[in-house]
Formats: C-alpha cells, sequence, structure tokens
C-alpha cells in the first residue's frame, strides 16, 4: 500500500488523499434527520439545508489544500453517523484496518468501508472481530512507527490486543491510553476528543481528561501540548485536524484554542459546524478518513 513519498501513518503531514462521506449521503434528507438524531444521542436537531451548506464549504477547504477527495457513497442502512468516517476504519501503510464499531448502531459501517476501499484497490490488512470493539476516534499517529490508541467504553482490551497483533509484524508500536468514564457510555469520548497531533512535536491536547502517563509520553517524545481551555472542550476545540505541518482546521467558535495554536507558529482555518460537527459531536478529524499523506 505505501507508495514512494507517500504514508498514511501521519496525523499531520500534507494530505493527499482524503476519503469523505458527504453530508447529504449521511444526513438524506430532513425527514431522516427528524427521526433519527434522538436515538443516537445528538445534542440537537441539525437543520438539514444549513448543514448541506457547512459541507460544502467544508469540502471546499479540503479542496483547496490540492489533495484528492474521494466521496464515500450513500448506503441503505447505516444512521447519520456515517457523516464521521475516521470512525469504521483505521489507515496504515500496510492496508486498512476494518473497525468493529463500539456504537451498536454504527454496526454497518465497516462493511460498508469494505466495500468502498475494494472498488477503489485501496488493500485491506485485517478486521476487528468479536468480542473485540475498536473505533478510528480512538487512535492517532504519534509518528510513523508509533500508534496510540485510546481504552474506552467504544474500544475495549480485545480490540486493542487486536489491533496490536495486527501492527506488531510492520514494526508498529501500539501505546494505550486508559481513559476515564467521564460521561459515561453514551457520550462521544474518544482519544481524539483530547488530541490531535498537529506537527511532529505539536499536538492539541485536553489536559484535565488525559492520563497522566500518556500526557508525559507526549513530554518525553517532545511534544509542546496546546492546552485546550473548560469553555472550549464541547465546542470541539481540542478536534483539530492537520492539512499540512502546523495548517490547521477547526470548527469555529473555539478562540483561546485558536490564539494558542497561532502564538505556536500555527495558521488555523475555521468552518461553521454547528450542524455538521457540534449537535452530532464530531470535528474535522472525525469528518476525514485520510488515506495518504505526503512525506
Amino acid at each position: 500500500m505505501k507508495l514512494k513519498n507517500f504514508t498514511t501513518q501521519s496525523e499531520y503531514l500534507p494530505l493527499a488523499s482524503v476519503c469523505i462521506r458527504p453530508v447529504a449521503h449521511a444526513f438524506r434528507s430532513a425527514q431522516n434527520l427528524t427521526s433519527s438524531w434522538k436515538s443516537l444521542n445528538y445534542l440537537g436537531l441539525p437543520n438539514y439545508e444549513e448543514a448541506l451548506g457547512q459541507y460544502e464549504n467544508f469540502r471546499k477547504i479540503l479542496e483547496q489544500t490540492g489533495g484528492e477527495i474521494l466521496p464515500m457513497p450513500q448506503t441503505g442502512g447505516l444512521s447519520l453517523d456515517c457523516l464521521y468516517c475516521r470512525d469504521a476504519s483505521i489507515a496504515t501503510d500496510h492496508g486498512m484496518i476494518l473497525c468493529r464499531m463500539g456504537k451498536p448502531a454504527r454496526s454497518g459501517e465497516p462493511a460498508d468501508h469494505r466495500t468502498f476501499y475494494e472498488a477503489h484497490g485501496i488493500p485491506i490488512l485485517g478486521s476487528i472481530e468479536a468480542p473485540g470493539t475498536l473505533e478510528g476516534g480512538d487512535v492517532a499517529w504519534l509518528d510513523t512507527h508509533t500508534l496510540a490508541v485510546g481504552h474506552t467504553y467504544r474500544t475495549n482490551t480485545s480490540g486493542i490486543e487486536q489491533l496490536r497483533a495486527l501492527l506488531d509484524p510492520h514494526g508498529v508500536a501500539v501505546i494505550t491510553a486508559d481513559l476515564p468514564h467521564f460521561r459515561g457510555p453514551s457520550d462521544v469520548f474518544h482519544l481524539m476528543s483530547i488530541l490531535s497531533p498537529v506537527d511532529r512535536d505539536l499536538a492539541v491536547v485536553y489536559s484535565p481528561l488525559m492520563p497522566i502517563a500518556f500526557r508525559n509520553i507526549l513530554l518525553e517524545r517532545g511534544f509542546t501540548l496546546v492546552e485546550v481551555p473548560e469553555e472550549e472542550y464541547d465546542t470541539l476545540g481540542c478536534n483539530v485536524l492537520a492539512l499540512a505541518p502546523r495548517k490547521c482546521l477547526m470548527a469555529e467558535g473555539n478562540p483561546k484554542t485558536e490564539a494558542a495554536l497561532k502564538a505556536a507558529g500555527a495558521e488555523v482555518i475555521t468552518y461553521a459546524g454547528s450542524e455538521i460537527s457540534l449537535k452530532g459531536g464530531g470535528g474535522p478529524t472525525c469528518l476525514t478518513r485520510p488515506y495518504l499523506r505526503q512525506n
């Protein structure tokens, strides 16, 4: 799978190819939103027309990076959450890993990802099987040989062990971060809710929910930590997508985090995400499944 001058095993190198699920393919209609949002624990009913406009702006920002955009199709039987396409698979230089979702309503997404990857000639390394659960929002590359994984309500011990078994033969170290109960099983709480690497030595973090041992690992690896204030946690201040090293995309409404990133030498682009991000709890990293980044 690894192509010359490209890698999938990074969170911050220049984005070269990215899979997305257009909001029209995920939300489908205003009627579908009205009948589904409460059961999926959304914070509010997304406005369908506003969501379409916000997503078009989000997509244009991605297109301006010059990378390839791979839209995933509308598929029957998937929930609104398929919009957050990072969660159902993990990209590695040795093939995609298909997850097994910790949220039952999302159980059909990994098979849908398989169909999409096979249609595009994208190799598959393996898949997480029962009783394991693993979601892509719980993993983040710290460098090209080290993958961090959160032990959460969405990702269990068996899922982590299976992930390690798939990657160990390829020389990838898997570091586990045991995350707290916080708001319980129904909440969207992934590792990337509290960690977004945006350069080889810069990460956006929400330290109050970060395990001390894991935070120390970041510091020992030379990361400078941009701390998200408490008032910007729920507005997805910690969910930041690196389009390139220190070129950051984040939901608008997080001025303190934005200012801290700029003080650290980063460029920051913001998008309106009230309907496509805040109500469903999925920021720009969740809305994308990066496939290739340029070395």
